[in-house]
């Protein structure tokens, strides 16, 4: 393990100015609070944050950043607290630590409308200091680089997760050296057999045909040679997954894969790179299409360079990036060159954007998304897609991903015009307004009075800002006819209850679906984004459940074996409808645990005790009892009406205890007997919308015997 001298000295080297007495007050209290802990690979646990603290010393990070590695586990997982953290080291770094514990709670691969309402939290923590995010995203690596001592099916999540939202955020924050290998280890878990075969493939390559790479790089050297540029050359060959997503897009084989090599030159000057451009350029034949240039037109975290596809060396495509020195150390650090270090200050690179205002432009078309699902798809088309730069007649530059449309361009000017769009020229020839737009186009976008957005829009489309501003339109434009329609099915849906409508009823079940208002919750209901039994079911869900026999508890759980007897472990109180798994138990049966619950990990290593189980699916009764626990105002007959709260919806209170008494407010532990999980949100989501409940939050009690 590095040791706290080892970690000052590669610190230093960049750094000389560093804190070394706070870099080892922060490694000592760290390794304490970590003692006795272990990692899944039997290491000591605090190997890992000072992995983590490595990684972010060989970006040349600051030394608050550096430290929060070191602690960056400290508040979640073992007895520090923020307050104990901020009297040692200030309250700068306390914040950090807490802003990487709160990152490490959210569940980001759950379900859509919870993953939305995570980015959201993910996004604020980037808003307010994005060393949070680097932070993160290195504990990420680490753990990726270390996933073999996992389950494979812990593996297979995080790597999944990894691919899907680690990665790409890696890229948007223009960190690509990372964001490669994070790819390429989540390839090795998801499709080890599909990089393997690249990479075999490869080694045939290279045996068929010699070292490419370097009779290229000779190539370019002495091409640069001939024009009396100095300027450093670099050949690799591109990642197994960056291959393998190659051949998913173009639907081709290994064989017929031209640019897989990749080059790089950097020079002194912004002028020297445009020299070395057409000394390659008159050298090879450029592909057309294949050319961007990224100096004239940065993206948004900073990144700078020209990019070049020519045919080369037998007819083989490559890759050529040209860039000085100070945008090639802004292309491998991205935003995180905010922070960098050189000779003990700050680094003064005039290409190192602006975090504040680099997240600003990240989200400003985020905060338009009117719901879960429109703010997820926003954020994914942002953190995915590449860009193309468009000009507007008077030479304005716009930037909108691939794949993007006239009427992306219009909308992504002004909503107004967008809505009123009729038609499109591009580089003044008129076009369908579904044609995919490309770099240095000059789009011109023609409007009327009167027009309005078309349904169809909605699929030709591809920004997040358009898709969200076209539904809006869609449904004000129909909204009151939506809203007459939705009434008079709601008025039905309760008749059938034997319930009546009523304004109140339908403001608590817009409240139980995060709706605004009733109106919205009629207008949804009207153009069918939903049933109108749903929204009775929010309301009085025992009166629309489904006809069926009851499930006798003893019958609930299906894959034991004959005989085998079972029990709920009362360490996280399971309850139909949610993912569980069993644990053998000598001479005491099987206990049924939540699948993410924390006493699991005990065991991750003891596999032929697992048993592979799941709820009876059909109506179970209100036998299963959860504990909430629950801060309430400290006022006459609240408790009373928490507790009818409770018995409107059918649920039972089996026992209640005190936690802490107050002036002004209890905090105490209710436990209910619900059916399932539908039945313990609805309880839930009732005792949340009084407005007595300061906080409610499921009790998980891991004291108890599970």
């Amino acid at each position: 393990m590095t040791t706290a001298n080892d970690l000052i000295n590669l610190v230093r080297a960049y750094n000389p100015r560093t804190n070394a007495k706070m870099l080892t007050e922060a490694y000592a209290y760290g390794e304490k609070m970590h003692e006795g802990q272990k990692r899944h690979s039997g290491e000591p646990y605090f190997t890992h944050p000072v992995a983590v603290a490595v990684i972010l010393a060989d970006m040349q990070l600051d030394d608050a950043t550096i430290v929060t590695a070191l602690l960056h586990d400290t508040i979640e997982d073992t007895n520090s607290t923020y307050s104990e953290v901020t009297r040692i080291f200030g309250k700068e770094i306390a914040e950090l630590v807490d802003g990487v514990t709160k990152l490490t709670n959210l569940q980001l691969n759950s379900t859509e409308t919870k993953q939305a309402e995570n980015f959201r939290k993910l996004f604020m923590a980037m808003s307010k200091d994005l060393r949070v995010i680097l932070v993160k995203l290195a504990d990420r690596l680490h753990n990726m680089r270390t996933l073999r001592s996992m389950r494979p099916n812990k593996q297979v999540q995080k790597a999944r997760e990894t691919m899907d939202i680690f990665a790409p955020l890696a890229g948007r924050m223009g960190m690509q050296w990372m964001r490669d290998e994070l790819e390429d280890l989540a390839f090795q878990v998801l499709n080890s057999e599909g990089r393997s075969s690249i990479i075999r493939r490869f080694i045939k390559l290279q045996r068929d045909t010699g070292d490419v790479i370097h009779k290229i790089n000779s190539d370019i050297r002495l091409e640069l040679d001939r024009a009396n540029i100095e300027a450093e050359v670099f050949g690799r060959a591109k990642k197994p997954y960056s291959i393998w997503r190659k051949m998913e897009e173009k639907k081709q084989s290994f064989s017929r894969l031209s640019d897989i090599y990749g080059f790089r030159v950097i020079c002194t000057s912004e002028a020297e790179c445009y020299a070395i451009l057409g000394v390659i350029h008159q050298r090879w034949r450029a592909v057309p299409g294949r050319f961007k240039d990224y100096i004239s037109q940065p993206k948004t975290n900073g990144y700078r360079s020209i990019h070049t596809t020519v045919s080369g060396r037998d007819g083989k495509r490559v890759e050529v990036q040209i860039r000085t020195r100070q945008m090639n150390e802004v292309a491998e650090a991205g935003v995180a060159a905010h922070w960098a270090y050189k000779d003990g200050v700050r680094t003064n690179n005039p290409f190192a954007v602006d975090p504040v205002k680099w997240i600003s432009t990240l989200t400003e078309r985020l905060d338009s998304a009117e719901d879960h699902e429109d703010f997820l798809e926003a954020v994914k088309l942002e953190m995915y897609s590449d860009q193309v730069f468009c000009f507007t007649p008077k030479g304005d530059v716009v930037k909108l991903p691939r794949g993007a449309t006239p009427l992306d361009f219009a909308y992504a000017i002004h909503t107004r015009i967008g809505d009123s769009c009729v038609g499109a020229r591009i580089d003044g020839l008129r076009v369908p307004l579904w044609t995919r737009l490309k770099n240095g186009q000059s789009v011109e976008i023609m409007t009327a009075e009167g027009q309005r957005p078309q349904a169809t829009w909605i699929d030709v489309v591809a920004t997040g800002r358009a898709k969200t501003a076209i539904r809006r339109s869609l449904r004000d434009e129909d909204r009151e006819r939506f809203i007459k329609l939705g009434l008079e099915l709601a008025r039905v849906a309760f008749d059938h209850v034997g319930k009546r409508m009523t304004d109140r009823a339908l403001t608590a079940a817009a409240r139980r679906m995060h709706l605004p208002d009733s109106d919205e919750l009629l207008a949804r209901l009207g153009s069918a984004e939903f049933s109108a039994r749903s929204v009775v079911e929010r309301i009085y869900p025992e009166l629309t459940a489904r006809p069926g026999e009851t499930i006798d508890v003893e019958s609930a759980i299906v894959g034991l074996s004959p005989h085998q007897t079972f029990q709920r472990a009362r360490c996280c109180q399971p309850v139909p409808g949610e993912r569980i798994v069993g644990i053998t138990y000598r001479g005491e049966g099987v206990r049924i645990h939540a699948i993410e619950c924390p006493v699991l990990e005990e065991l991750q290593n003891q596999t032929d005790r697992w048993v592979d189980l799941r709820w009876h699916s059909g109506n179970h009764p209100a036998a299963y009892t959860v504990s909430f626990d629950m801060t309430i105002s400290n006022d006459a007959g609240v408790l009373g009406r928490i507790c009818s709260l409770i018995g409107e919806q059918k649920a039972n209170i089996s026992d209640l205890h005190f936690m802490d008494r107050k002036q002004d407010f209890f905090r105490l532990i209710i436990d209910v007997d619900v059916r399932d999980v539908e039945h313990l949100h609805a309880v839930r989501l009732s005792l949340e919308a009084d407005s007595d409940v300061a906080t409610i939050s499921r009790h998980r009690d891991l004291t108890r015997k599970p």
